[in-house]
Protein backbone atom coordinates (compact mmCIF):
# COMPACT_ATOMS: atom_id res chain seq x y z
CA UNK A 1 0.00 0.00 0.00
CA UNK A 2 1.27 3.32 -0.74
CA UNK A 3 0.78 6.98 0.73
CA UNK A 4 2.13 9.96 -0.89
CA UNK A 5 2.54 13.44 1.76
CA UNK A 6 3.70 16.20 -0.79
CA UNK A 7 3.14 20.14 -1.12
CA UNK A 8 0.02 19.67 -2.97
CA UNK A 9 -1.91 17.22 -0.82
CA UNK A 10 -1.64 13.76 0.11
CA UNK A 11 -2.54 11.22 -1.87
CA UNK A 12 -2.26 7.15 -1.42
CA UNK A 13 -4.35 4.05 -1.58
CA UNK A 14 -7.63 2.64 0.34
CA UNK A 15 -7.03 -0.26 2.48
CA UNK A 16 -4.02 -1.01 4.75
CA UNK A 17 -2.33 0.34 8.12
CA UNK A 18 -2.34 3.76 9.40
CA UNK A 19 0.70 6.02 7.65
CA UNK A 20 1.71 3.77 4.91
CA UNK A 21 -1.91 4.21 3.07
CA UNK A 22 -4.71 6.57 2.94
CA UNK A 23 -6.38 5.63 5.93
CA UNK A 24 -9.60 7.18 7.92
CA UNK A 25 -6.94 8.68 10.76
CA UNK A 26 -4.44 9.90 8.15
CA UNK A 27 -7.50 11.61 6.29
CA UNK A 28 -8.58 13.21 9.75
CA UNK A 29 -5.19 14.31 10.49
CA UNK A 30 -4.60 16.09 7.04
CA UNK A 31 -8.00 17.12 6.93
CA UNK A 32 -7.29 19.25 10.12
CA UNK A 33 -4.43 20.07 9.50
CA UNK A 34 -5.57 21.89 6.05
CA UNK A 35 -8.14 23.56 8.17
CA UNK A 36 -6.13 24.84 10.86
CA UNK A 37 -4.07 26.22 8.64
CA UNK A 38 -7.07 28.28 6.30
CA UNK A 39 -7.63 29.86 10.06
CA UNK A 40 -4.83 31.61 9.85
CA UNK A 41 -5.12 32.83 6.30
CA UNK A 42 -8.94 33.78 6.49
CA UNK A 43 -11.25 35.09 8.90
CA UNK A 44 -14.00 33.30 6.32
CA UNK A 45 -15.20 30.00 7.32
CA UNK A 46 -16.50 28.66 4.27
CA UNK A 47 -14.52 25.67 2.36
CA UNK A 48 -15.60 24.50 -0.62
CA UNK A 49 -15.48 20.67 -1.23
CA UNK A 50 -16.51 18.43 -4.04
CA UNK A 51 -15.64 15.01 -5.60
CA UNK A 52 -14.99 12.45 -8.30
CA UNK A 53 -16.97 9.09 -8.31
CA UNK A 54 -14.70 7.23 -7.38
CA UNK A 55 -16.01 4.39 -5.17
CA UNK A 56 -14.17 5.54 -1.95
CA UNK A 57 -15.21 9.26 -2.18
CA UNK A 58 -18.17 9.29 -0.13
CA UNK A 59 -16.16 8.03 2.81
CA UNK A 60 -13.30 9.76 2.46
CA UNK A 61 -15.90 13.05 1.85
CA UNK A 62 -17.58 12.40 4.81
CA UNK A 63 -14.45 12.02 7.12
CA UNK A 64 -12.65 15.61 5.41
CA UNK A 65 -16.12 17.31 5.90
CA UNK A 66 -16.65 16.22 9.54
CA UNK A 67 -12.93 17.35 10.31
CA UNK A 68 -13.43 20.69 8.54
CA UNK A 69 -17.23 21.19 10.99
CA UNK A 70 -15.09 20.29 14.08
CA UNK A 71 -12.68 23.23 13.70
CA UNK A 72 -15.67 25.66 13.16
CA UNK A 73 -15.13 26.07 9.53
CA UNK A 74 -18.28 26.28 7.25
CA UNK A 75 -19.02 23.20 4.07
CA UNK A 76 -20.48 23.81 1.27
CA UNK A 77 -19.97 20.53 -0.38
CA UNK A 78 -20.57 20.20 -4.53
CA UNK A 79 -20.95 16.27 -4.27
CA UNK A 80 -19.98 14.69 -7.42
CA UNK A 81 -18.35 17.73 -9.30
CA UNK A 82 -14.88 18.34 -11.20
CA UNK A 83 -11.95 19.44 -10.29
CA UNK A 84 -12.27 22.57 -12.23
CA UNK A 85 -15.73 23.38 -11.14
CA UNK A 86 -14.41 23.08 -7.64
CA UNK A 87 -12.14 25.67 -8.43
CA UNK A 88 -14.24 28.06 -9.51
CA UNK A 89 -16.54 27.67 -6.92
CA UNK A 90 -13.78 28.45 -4.20
CA UNK A 91 -13.35 32.02 -6.08
CA UNK A 92 -16.81 32.50 -6.50
CA UNK A 93 -17.84 31.79 -3.10
CA UNK A 94 -15.28 33.93 -2.12
CA UNK A 95 -14.32 31.03 0.06
CA UNK A 96 -10.86 30.64 2.72
CA UNK A 97 -10.06 27.97 0.51
CA UNK A 98 -11.07 24.49 -0.70
CA UNK A 99 -10.41 20.66 -0.94
CA UNK A 100 -11.13 18.38 -4.27
CA UNK A 101 -10.99 14.49 -3.24
CA UNK A 102 -10.07 12.69 -6.53
CA UNK A 103 -6.94 11.14 -7.75
CA UNK A 104 -7.07 12.27 -10.89
CA UNK A 105 -5.53 9.41 -13.24
CA UNK A 106 -4.55 6.89 -10.65
CA UNK A 107 -6.56 3.30 -10.90
CA UNK A 108 -9.50 2.54 -8.67
CA UNK A 109 -7.40 1.76 -5.73
CA UNK A 110 -6.43 5.10 -5.39
CA UNK A 111 -7.37 8.44 -3.58
CA UNK A 112 -6.26 12.10 -2.57
CA UNK A 113 -7.07 15.41 -1.02
CA UNK A 114 -6.28 18.58 -3.52
CA UNK A 115 -5.90 21.95 -1.82
CA UNK A 116 -7.18 24.72 -2.95
CA UNK A 117 -5.96 28.38 -1.97
CA UNK A 118 -9.01 31.45 -1.31
CA UNK A 119 -8.60 31.82 -5.15
CA UNK A 120 -9.30 28.44 -5.72
CA UNK A 121 -5.80 27.45 -7.40
CA UNK A 122 -3.44 25.05 -5.91
CA UNK A 123 -1.19 25.72 -2.77
CA UNK A 124 2.01 27.16 -3.22
CA UNK A 125 4.75 24.95 -2.12
CA UNK A 126 5.34 27.47 0.90
CA UNK A 127 1.78 27.19 1.76
CA UNK A 128 1.94 23.31 1.26
CA UNK A 129 4.89 22.74 3.59
CA UNK A 130 3.22 24.93 6.39
CA UNK A 131 0.62 22.19 6.44
CA UNK A 132 2.40 19.00 6.27
CA UNK A 133 4.23 20.68 9.71
CA UNK A 134 1.06 20.95 10.84
CA UNK A 135 -0.36 17.58 10.00
CA UNK A 136 2.87 16.27 11.25
CA UNK A 137 3.06 17.85 14.53
CA UNK A 138 -0.72 17.59 15.22
CA UNK A 139 -0.70 21.07 15.97
CA UNK A 140 -4.74 21.48 15.48
CA UNK A 141 -7.02 22.33 18.28
CA UNK A 142 -11.65 21.47 17.81
CA UNK A 143 -14.36 24.25 18.58
CA UNK A 144 -16.45 23.30 21.30
CA UNK A 145 -19.83 21.97 20.43
CA UNK A 146 -22.11 25.29 20.20
CA UNK A 147 -19.26 26.31 17.82
CA UNK A 148 -18.72 23.28 14.73
CA UNK A 149 -19.52 24.29 11.64
CA UNK A 150 -22.14 24.57 9.19
CA UNK A 151 -22.78 21.92 6.37
CA UNK A 152 -24.20 22.37 3.30
CA UNK A 153 -25.27 21.60 -0.22
CA UNK A 154 -25.08 22.90 -3.56
CA UNK A 155 -25.85 21.50 -6.27
CA UNK A 156 -25.49 24.33 -8.93
CA UNK A 157 -22.18 24.79 -9.69
CA UNK A 158 -22.67 22.29 -12.55
CA UNK A 159 -24.73 25.17 -14.77
CA UNK A 160 -22.71 27.68 -13.34
CA UNK A 161 -19.16 26.15 -14.45
CA UNK A 162 -21.07 25.22 -18.00
CA UNK A 163 -22.77 28.72 -17.93
CA UNK A 164 -19.72 30.76 -17.88
CA UNK A 165 -17.93 28.76 -20.59
CA UNK A 166 -21.13 29.35 -22.66
CA UNK A 167 -20.36 33.40 -22.15
CA UNK A 168 -16.61 33.40 -23.34
CA UNK A 169 -16.44 35.78 -26.96
CA UNK A 170 -14.08 32.81 -27.79
CA UNK A 171 -16.97 30.19 -27.68
CA UNK A 172 -19.13 30.07 -30.85
CA UNK A 173 -21.90 28.27 -29.87
CA UNK A 174 -23.91 28.53 -33.06
CA UNK A 175 -20.91 27.84 -35.20
CA UNK A 176 -21.23 24.28 -33.71
CA UNK A 177 -24.71 24.14 -34.19
CA UNK A 178 -24.06 24.15 -37.56
CA UNK A 179 -21.48 21.94 -37.86
CA UNK A 180 -23.89 19.06 -36.49
CA UNK A 181 -20.95 16.90 -34.82
CA UNK A 182 -21.40 13.25 -34.22
CA UNK A 183 -19.53 12.77 -30.89
CA UNK A 184 -18.41 9.54 -28.86
CA UNK A 185 -17.12 10.68 -25.31
CA UNK A 186 -15.52 8.29 -23.08
CA UNK A 187 -16.03 9.39 -19.01
CA UNK A 188 -14.71 6.47 -17.20
CA UNK A 189 -17.97 6.29 -15.20
CA UNK A 190 -16.79 9.38 -13.49
CA UNK A 191 -18.19 12.40 -13.25
CA UNK A 192 -17.72 13.92 -16.66
CA UNK A 193 -20.43 11.49 -17.28
CA UNK A 194 -23.13 13.98 -15.42
CA UNK A 195 -20.61 17.40 -17.00
CA UNK A 196 -19.86 16.80 -20.65
CA UNK A 197 -23.65 15.31 -21.81
CA UNK A 198 -25.08 18.76 -20.15
CA UNK A 199 -22.03 20.53 -21.94
CA UNK A 200 -22.59 19.33 -25.55
CA UNK A 201 -26.41 19.73 -25.26
CA UNK A 202 -25.97 23.30 -24.41
CA UNK A 203 -23.72 23.40 -27.19
CA UNK A 204 -25.73 22.52 -29.55
CA UNK A 205 -24.25 18.65 -30.24
CA UNK A 206 -27.12 16.18 -30.86
CA UNK A 207 -25.92 13.29 -31.80
CA UNK A 208 -23.89 11.86 -28.91
CA UNK A 209 -22.83 8.56 -28.41
CA UNK A 210 -21.87 7.70 -24.38
CA UNK A 211 -19.53 5.33 -23.22
CA UNK A 212 -19.15 4.67 -19.48
CA UNK A 213 -20.81 7.80 -18.58
CA UNK A 214 -22.40 6.11 -15.39
CA UNK A 215 -20.83 7.43 -12.30
CA UNK A 216 -20.20 4.77 -9.97
CA UNK A 217 -16.55 4.59 -9.73
CA UNK A 218 -15.64 1.52 -11.46
CA UNK A 219 -13.52 2.78 -14.23
CA UNK A 220 -14.04 0.41 -17.27
CA UNK A 221 -10.03 0.43 -17.86
CA UNK A 222 -7.07 2.29 -17.19
CA UNK A 223 -8.56 6.26 -16.11
CA UNK A 224 -4.88 7.52 -17.61
CA UNK A 225 -5.97 8.96 -21.00
CA UNK A 226 -3.78 7.17 -22.89
CA UNK A 227 -3.66 5.65 -26.03
CA UNK A 228 -3.14 2.19 -24.50
CA UNK A 229 -6.53 2.74 -22.30
CA UNK A 230 -8.52 4.02 -25.47
CA UNK A 231 -8.93 1.01 -27.57
CA UNK A 232 -12.75 0.95 -27.30
CA UNK A 233 -13.27 4.00 -27.90
CA UNK A 234 -11.39 3.80 -31.29
CA UNK A 235 -13.22 0.80 -31.76
CA UNK A 236 -16.69 2.71 -31.82
CA UNK A 237 -15.53 5.62 -33.76
CA UNK A 238 -13.55 3.57 -36.37
CA UNK A 239 -17.07 1.39 -37.14
CA UNK A 240 -19.81 4.27 -37.01
CA UNK A 241 -19.65 7.76 -38.69
CA UNK A 242 -18.16 10.19 -35.99
CA UNK A 243 -16.40 13.14 -36.50
CA UNK A 244 -14.04 13.01 -33.36
CA UNK A 245 -14.38 11.57 -29.74
CA UNK A 246 -14.01 13.06 -26.15
CA UNK A 247 -12.24 11.40 -23.39
CA UNK A 248 -11.61 13.38 -19.93
CA UNK A 249 -9.86 11.36 -16.79
CA UNK A 250 -12.42 10.88 -13.51
CA UNK A 251 -11.86 14.41 -12.12
CA UNK A 252 -12.45 16.24 -15.74
CA UNK A 253 -8.88 18.45 -16.04
CA UNK A 254 -7.61 16.42 -18.45
CA UNK A 255 -8.74 16.19 -21.95
CA UNK A 256 -8.17 14.10 -25.70
CA UNK A 257 -9.21 13.75 -28.60
CA UNK A 258 -9.82 10.86 -31.10
CA UNK A 259 -9.47 11.87 -34.64
CA UNK A 260 -12.74 10.48 -37.11
CA UNK A 261 -10.53 6.90 -38.31
CA UNK A 262 -10.14 5.82 -34.67
CA UNK A 263 -6.29 7.07 -34.31
CA UNK A 264 -4.82 9.43 -31.74
CA UNK A 265 -5.25 13.35 -32.01
CA UNK A 266 -2.43 12.82 -29.04
CA UNK A 267 -3.22 14.65 -25.39
CA UNK A 268 0.30 16.63 -26.41
CA UNK A 269 -1.62 18.22 -29.05
CA UNK A 270 -4.74 19.12 -27.28
CA UNK A 271 -3.25 22.31 -25.39
CA UNK A 272 -0.98 22.88 -29.01
CA UNK A 273 -4.21 22.72 -31.01
CA UNK A 274 -6.53 25.17 -28.49
CA UNK A 275 -3.42 27.71 -28.08
CA UNK A 276 -3.43 28.09 -31.75
CA UNK A 277 -7.27 29.03 -32.21
CA UNK A 278 -6.75 31.32 -28.97
CA UNK A 279 -3.83 32.71 -30.70
CA UNK A 280 -5.43 33.18 -34.16
CA UNK A 281 -7.93 36.04 -32.73
CA UNK A 282 -6.09 36.62 -28.90
CA UNK A 283 -1.99 38.02 -29.22
CA UNK A 284 -0.26 37.10 -26.48
CA UNK A 285 2.23 34.56 -24.68
CA UNK A 286 1.93 30.80 -23.39
CA UNK A 287 3.40 28.41 -20.87
CA UNK A 288 3.63 24.85 -20.86
CA UNK A 289 5.74 22.53 -18.76
CA UNK A 290 8.98 21.15 -19.52
CA UNK A 291 7.96 18.22 -20.25
CA UNK A 292 5.22 19.01 -22.67
CA UNK A 293 5.76 19.24 -26.48
CA UNK A 294 7.54 22.21 -28.37
CA UNK A 295 4.94 22.75 -30.78
CA UNK A 296 3.27 25.17 -28.73
CA UNK A 297 6.45 26.54 -28.52
CA UNK A 298 6.75 26.84 -32.60
CA UNK A 299 2.57 28.04 -32.96
CA UNK A 300 3.59 30.89 -30.27
CA UNK A 301 6.55 32.42 -31.73
CA UNK A 302 4.51 32.12 -35.19
CA UNK A 303 1.94 34.25 -33.74
CA UNK A 304 4.01 36.35 -32.15
CA UNK A 305 4.35 35.65 -29.00
CA UNK A 306 6.86 34.58 -26.03
CA UNK A 307 6.55 30.50 -24.85
CA UNK A 308 7.47 30.21 -21.39
CA UNK A 309 8.34 26.66 -19.83
CA UNK A 310 8.00 25.91 -16.08
CA UNK A 311 8.33 23.33 -14.08
CA UNK A 312 5.93 20.11 -14.09
CA UNK A 313 2.75 20.80 -12.05
CA UNK A 314 -0.36 23.09 -12.31
CA UNK A 315 0.87 25.57 -9.56
CA UNK A 316 4.15 26.20 -10.89
CA UNK A 317 2.59 26.92 -14.53
CA UNK A 318 -0.23 29.14 -13.42
CA UNK A 319 2.74 30.94 -11.46
CA UNK A 320 4.75 31.07 -15.31
CA UNK A 321 1.52 32.30 -16.64
CA UNK A 322 0.81 34.98 -14.81
CA UNK A 323 4.45 36.44 -14.51
CA UNK A 324 4.29 36.40 -18.19
CA UNK A 325 0.67 37.24 -18.89
CA UNK A 326 -0.34 34.67 -20.53
CA UNK A 327 -3.42 34.02 -22.33
CA UNK A 328 -3.40 30.35 -22.16
CA UNK A 329 -0.77 27.59 -20.73
CA UNK A 330 -1.12 24.68 -19.77
CA UNK A 331 0.30 20.84 -19.13
CA UNK A 332 1.06 18.01 -22.12
CA UNK A 333 -1.12 16.05 -20.54
CA UNK A 334 -4.04 17.47 -22.18
CA UNK A 335 -4.51 20.04 -19.25
CA UNK A 336 -5.81 23.24 -20.47
CA UNK A 337 -5.53 26.84 -18.56
CA UNK A 338 -7.63 29.73 -19.68
CA UNK A 339 -7.12 32.89 -17.35
CA UNK A 340 -9.89 34.45 -18.64
CA UNK A 341 -12.44 31.61 -17.13
CA UNK A 342 -9.67 30.89 -14.01
CA UNK A 343 -6.33 29.74 -13.01
CA UNK A 344 -7.14 25.90 -13.34
CA UNK A 345 -6.87 22.80 -16.09
CA UNK A 346 -9.71 22.37 -17.58
CA UNK A 347 -11.16 19.88 -19.82
CA UNK A 348 -14.70 21.89 -20.33
CA UNK A 349 -13.83 25.12 -21.48
CA UNK A 350 -11.10 22.74 -23.67
CA UNK A 351 -14.18 20.88 -25.28
CA UNK A 352 -16.11 24.09 -26.07
CA UNK A 353 -12.81 25.94 -27.45
CA UNK A 354 -11.52 23.25 -29.48
CA UNK A 355 -15.19 22.27 -30.90
CA UNK A 356 -15.53 25.94 -32.42
CA UNK A 357 -12.14 25.58 -33.45
CA UNK A 358 -12.83 22.42 -34.83
CA UNK A 359 -16.18 24.16 -36.60
CA UNK A 360 -14.41 27.45 -38.09
CA UNK A 361 -11.35 24.73 -39.91
CA UNK A 362 -14.77 23.28 -41.53
CA UNK A 363 -12.31 20.09 -42.30
CA UNK A 364 -11.68 16.68 -40.57
CA UNK A 365 -9.89 16.67 -36.73
CA UNK A 366 -7.31 14.12 -38.80
CA UNK A 367 -6.49 17.43 -41.33
CA UNK A 368 -6.38 19.32 -38.09
CA UNK A 369 -3.93 17.62 -36.68
CA UNK A 370 -2.11 17.36 -39.82
CA UNK A 371 -1.41 21.34 -39.95
CA UNK A 372 0.00 21.19 -36.57
CA UNK A 373 3.78 21.27 -36.13
CA UNK A 374 4.75 17.83 -35.83
CA UNK A 375 6.50 16.15 -32.67
CA UNK A 376 6.51 12.56 -31.28
CA UNK A 377 7.12 11.97 -27.28
CA UNK A 378 7.83 8.61 -25.75
CA UNK A 379 6.82 8.73 -22.24
CA UNK A 380 7.95 6.04 -19.81
CA UNK A 381 8.83 5.52 -16.22
CA UNK A 382 10.74 3.28 -13.47
CA UNK A 383 8.49 1.72 -10.79
CA UNK A 384 10.82 3.52 -7.79
CA UNK A 385 11.68 1.26 -4.63
CA UNK A 386 13.15 2.59 -1.53
CA UNK A 387 16.50 1.44 -1.69
CA UNK A 388 16.75 3.85 -5.05
CA UNK A 389 18.69 7.04 -4.50
CA UNK A 390 16.51 9.51 -7.38
CA UNK A 391 18.91 12.64 -6.51
CA UNK A 392 21.47 10.24 -7.03
CA UNK A 393 20.69 8.96 -10.41
CA UNK A 394 19.59 12.67 -11.65
CA UNK A 395 23.09 14.10 -10.77
CA UNK A 396 24.73 10.98 -12.59
CA UNK A 397 22.53 11.67 -15.67
CA UNK A 398 23.31 15.45 -15.26
CA UNK A 399 27.15 14.67 -15.38
CA UNK A 400 27.02 12.00 -18.23
CA UNK A 401 25.63 14.72 -20.34
CA UNK A 402 26.96 17.68 -18.80
CA UNK A 403 28.10 18.97 -22.70
CA UNK A 404 24.74 19.38 -23.47
CA UNK A 405 22.05 22.07 -22.81
CA UNK A 406 21.05 21.25 -19.13
CA UNK A 407 17.78 22.86 -17.21
CA UNK A 408 17.57 21.48 -13.41
CA UNK A 409 14.06 23.56 -12.59
CA UNK A 410 12.14 20.06 -12.25
CA UNK A 411 14.65 16.97 -12.60
CA UNK A 412 16.67 17.31 -15.39
CA UNK A 413 16.00 18.22 -19.03
CA UNK A 414 18.88 17.69 -21.41
CA UNK A 415 17.94 19.54 -24.68
CA UNK A 416 20.02 17.98 -27.57
CA UNK A 417 19.87 20.17 -31.49
CA UNK A 418 16.51 18.47 -32.57
CA UNK A 419 15.53 16.81 -29.24
CA UNK A 420 15.27 16.56 -25.80
CA UNK A 421 14.46 13.94 -22.76
CA UNK A 422 13.27 14.95 -19.34
CA UNK A 423 13.51 12.91 -15.89
CA UNK A 424 11.91 13.43 -13.17
CA UNK A 425 10.45 11.85 -9.84
CA UNK A 426 6.87 11.99 -9.92
CA UNK A 427 4.94 13.98 -7.29
CA UNK A 428 2.22 12.17 -7.81
CA UNK A 429 3.33 7.75 -7.94
CA UNK A 430 6.16 5.98 -6.33
CA UNK A 431 7.88 6.36 -9.94
CA UNK A 432 10.35 8.59 -12.11
CA UNK A 433 9.16 9.57 -15.07
CA UNK A 434 11.00 9.66 -18.48
CA UNK A 435 9.71 11.85 -21.17
CA UNK A 436 11.63 12.33 -24.84
CA UNK A 437 10.56 14.32 -27.85
CA UNK A 438 11.81 14.14 -31.40
CA UNK A 439 10.53 14.49 -34.88
CA UNK A 440 10.23 10.51 -34.97
CA UNK A 441 8.52 7.98 -32.89
CA UNK A 442 11.39 5.89 -33.37
CA UNK A 443 14.00 8.45 -32.67
CA UNK A 444 11.95 9.40 -29.41
CA UNK A 445 11.89 5.52 -28.09
CA UNK A 446 15.81 4.94 -28.75
CA UNK A 447 16.56 8.12 -26.97
CA UNK A 448 14.13 7.05 -23.84
CA UNK A 449 15.67 3.75 -23.72
CA UNK A 450 18.96 5.34 -24.15
CA UNK A 451 18.63 6.87 -21.08
CA UNK A 452 16.45 4.50 -19.28
CA UNK A 453 19.95 1.89 -19.90
CA UNK A 454 22.33 4.48 -18.66
CA UNK A 455 19.70 4.27 -15.42
CA UNK A 456 20.67 0.71 -15.40
CA UNK A 457 24.09 1.14 -15.12
CA UNK A 458 23.81 3.73 -12.13
CA UNK A 459 21.63 1.36 -9.88
CA UNK A 460 24.00 -1.33 -11.03
CA UNK A 461 26.75 0.63 -9.48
Amino acid sequence: MTLIKSISGIRGTIGGRVGQSLSPLDIVRFSSAFGSWLKTKSMNKKVIIGRDARISGKMVSDLVSSSLLALGLDVIDLGLSTTPTVEMAVALEKAAGGIIITASHNPIQWNALKLLNQFGEFISATDGEEVLTLAENETFSFVEVLKLGKYSIDNNYTHIHIDKILDLPLVDVEAIKKANFSIVIDCVNSTGGIFLPILLEKLGVKNVLQLYCEPNGHFPHNPEPLPENLTHISTEIKKGKFDLGIVVDPDVDRLCFVCENGEMFGEEYTLVAIADYVLKHKKGNTVSNLSSTRALRDVTLKAGGKYTASAVGEVNVVSAMKATQAVIGGEGNGGIILPELHYGRDALVGIALFLTHLAKFGKSVSMLRAIMPNYHISKNKIELTPEIDVKQILSAIKNKYAKEQINTIDGVKIDFENEWVHLRASNTEPIIRIYAESATQATADFLANKIIEDIKEILHG
